[in-house]
């Protein structure tokens, strides 16, 4: 009897610690969502706290569209080089043409047939010719065939005690391909910190208002969604003693006067869900969890940086 009692009793609490969504749920519940301008469906740049690059975005607002950073191909970020097209026509005519002529050489008649004076020295030229349009059309095939080069993102050092500054990766030495690099400074890094802490203190509370002014509307728009889950579920997410360990400017640039800064952070906390008796059902108050996620951050042109997307680590 004592026995049936426990196993009823136990049974709430493993049903809620087994709900999905509740290891490590912090801001964002490990998920990525939400927007990077035109980059939102490229991924961004590999750094020394992100080794392995960003997951794919898998909730935005932002509609694929042609151009830089649209997706060349599902659900990953990688792209196949494209080939040249070739003309079917003229594939056809010369590998005709070239059948013929290897045929008459192995049957003893020339590339061209057997002809002798003028006839001949005609097709002495047209034999030129035509190879002289075998080579360039081969050299052509050579030439579409060859894979692009790989253009990867270079790692950097990063400076001594938190994010690193300078260009973005990737960036530096030459023109970039897609939207204009910016500047990030020591001021910027210090706001991205307080934007990592703040929010996760603004989502333990269930605080919305001070969610709003630290995210854009997508972004709260999950925020509410997710805390809805657990307010239905009778259940509170909370993130404290939030520890930067190390962080990596991954990308910064400009589109018209609106400004992003992508950054690879790697940081601690402790985080345990809670049931509205206060009692804990996930995660430990006294142990240390470590996590590596890539936020990116969006301001108007010498505005304040708001959270815009954020993205787990592969």
């Amino acid at each position: 009897m004592q026995r049936s009692r426990f196993i009823l009793t136990l049974l709430p609490a493993l049903a809620i610690a087994l709900a999905p969504g509740l290891s490590l749920a912090r801001a964002g519940d490990s998920s990525s969502m939400g927007s990077r301008g035109s980059m939102t469906f490229s991924a961004p740049p590999r750094t020394n706290t992100a080794p392995m690059g960003a997951a794919p975005m898998q909730r935005s607002m932002t509609a694929p569209t042609p151009g830089y950073g649209a997706p060349s191909g599902a659900p990953g970020y990688a792209s196949q080089p494209a080939m040249a097209p070739r003309s079917s026509f003229t594939s056809g005519l010369m590998g005709g043409l070239i059948g013929a002529g290897i045929g008459g050489m192995l049957f003893g008649h020339g590339f061209m047939g057997g002809g002798l004076g003028m006839m001949g020295f005609l097709g002495l030229l047209l034999q030129f010719a035509l190879i002289g349009m075998l080579v360039r059309w081969l050299w052509g095939m050579f030439m579409n065939r060859a894979p692009a080069p790989a253009q990867g993102p270079m790692m950097r050092q990063g400076l001594p005690g938190g994010i690193p500054g300078g260009m973005p990766s990737g960036m530096a030495g030459g023109a970039p391909a897609g939207p204009p690099p910016i500047q990030i400074g020591p001021q910027d890094y210090q706001q991205f910190e307080q934007l990592l802490k703040g929010i996760q203190a603004a989502w333990s509370a269930h605080d919305l208002n001070g969610l709003r002014a630290m995210a854009t509307p997508e972004m709260l728009s999950y925020f509410n969604e997710q805390l809805s889950q657990q307010v239905s579920r009778g259940l509170r997410n909370v993130v404290s003693d939030v520890r930067l360990q190390s962080g990596d400017l991954a990308q910064a640039w400009a589109e018209g006067a609106t400004e992003y800064a992508t950054v690879a952070m790697r940081f601690s906390m402790t985080d345990v869900t809670m049931d509205q008796t206060g009692r804990i059902v996930d995660g430990s108050p006294t142990e240390h969890v470590v996590a590596t996620e890539i936020w990116t951050f969006v301001r108007a042109s010498g505005g304040h940086w708001i959270l815009s997307a954020i993205q787990q680590a592969r």
